[in-house]
């Protein structure tokens, strides 16, 4: 099945589109390079494919599920999917704020 909503300009395609409850694929055919890099930037998909037919989605290659409720993150054996199993974490210190460790270089 194919939906088709006839929009005034690029501008208003792209509300559209991007005016769902999903994302999961969406393909934008242009010669115009600004329109596809615009695509690239604005276009809230999983799998946004250019010039090319919008099917055909590979396991390991195109790693991102969908947006919104089309998906949940990343597809099994794409590159982030292990990282949906961890917990990131960041640790910062100021350096040269303790001098233990400059004592312990010292006596070395």
């Amino acid at each position: 099945m194919l939906a088709v909503i006839q929009a005034e300009d690029y501008d208003e395609a792209l509300k559209i589109a991007n005016d769902t409850q999903y994302g999961l694929t969406g393909a934008v055919y242009s010669g115009d390079e600004a329109k596809l890099e615009r695509a690239r930037r604005e276009f809230h998909v999983g799998n946004l494919y250019l010039n090319r037919k919008c099917t055909g989605a590979l396991v390991g290659v195109h790693p991102f599920g969908g947006f919104n409720m089309s998906g949940t993150d990343s597809k099994a054996g794409g590159r982030d999917y292990l990282l949906l199993f961890m917990q990131a974490k960041v640790s910062a210190e100021k350096v040269g704020a303790t001098t233990k460790l400059a004592e312990k270089r010292a006596a070395i």
